[in-house]
């Protein structure tokens, strides 16, 4: 899927267009001078969030096309397990 990346002053300026672009299929990202503010992808039943168990064949994948695993560092390792630890099932709103 394309990714085209806007600033919010031409977010708001051009919100048609932006529209049209998310319909033509593109993922619009829109920054601020600090980064990205938002990630607006089209709606429809190919989107869903990632599961941990594709993220993790996905990793294998990768590091067997790189010849090698990377090493994760360890505060970025103890912060996904604390995550793992304190899941809880999303209940999105009822607008999501």
């Amino acid at each position: 899927m394309a990714t085209i990346r806007v600033s919010e002053a031409e977010a708001t300026r051009d919100f048609a267009g932006l529209l049209a672009h998310i319909r033509a299929g593109k993922v619009v990202v829109i920054e601020s001078s600090s980064g990205a503010v938002a990630v607006v992808r089209p709606a429809g039943s190919e989107f869903r969030p990632r599961l941990l168990s594709e993220s993790i064949i996905l990793a294998k994948r990768h590091a067997y096309e790189l010849g090698y695993e990377p090493v994760i560092d360890a505060g970025f390792a103890a912060d996904l397990e604390e995550i793992i630890r304190n899941r809880q099932p999303w209940n999105p709103p009822s607008w999501e």
